[in-house]
């Protein structure tokens, strides 16, 4: 594998607005952030993608996660969060980061960054849940 920027930010051997770490976790401010006070959060171990991520490590990296976004969001005096994780598609960086980014009412950011649709009938909706049913 190539040298992974976030695992050398993780390893203190690139150079980053860390706001938090343990040994668990990373956190640190994105270099484009959506608004101030962006935060990312890596694992400090190279996971890739969160179906990589360890079962006994889901809860104590989202429990930092949790505490993360209430910090961002008290820090920047923000209305509430937004929290999400990229999966290959969008992911800049090929290892795991949840993004945590402060929000208040009217900051311009509308819903999701890409086109939503309704689905075109209840049918429609029943067979994709039957499908993801499935596959858990």
């Amino acid at each position: 594998m190539a040298t992974c920027l976030f695992c050398e930010i993780a390893a203190g051997r690139q150079p980053a607005a860390v706001v938090y770490a343990d040994d668990l976790v990373t956190a640190f401010l994105d270099i484009r952030p959506l608004f101030p006070g962006h935060t990312l959060v890596v694992p400090k171990e190279h996971i890739a993608v969160l179906a990589d991520l360890p079962a006994p490590d889901v809860g104590p990296y989202f429990a930092q996660v949790q505490r993360i976004a209430v910090a961002v969001q008290s820090a920047m005096g923000g209305q509430g969060s937004f929290v999400a994780v990229n999966n290959v598609v969008s992911q800049s960086v090929p290892h795991l980061h949840t993004h945590v980014v402060p929000r208040t009412k009217g900051d311009g950011l509308r819903g999701f960054f890409w086109p939503r649709a309704k689905y075109a009938s209840s049918q429609e909706a029943d067979d994709v849940a039957a499908k993801i049913r499935a596959a858990l």
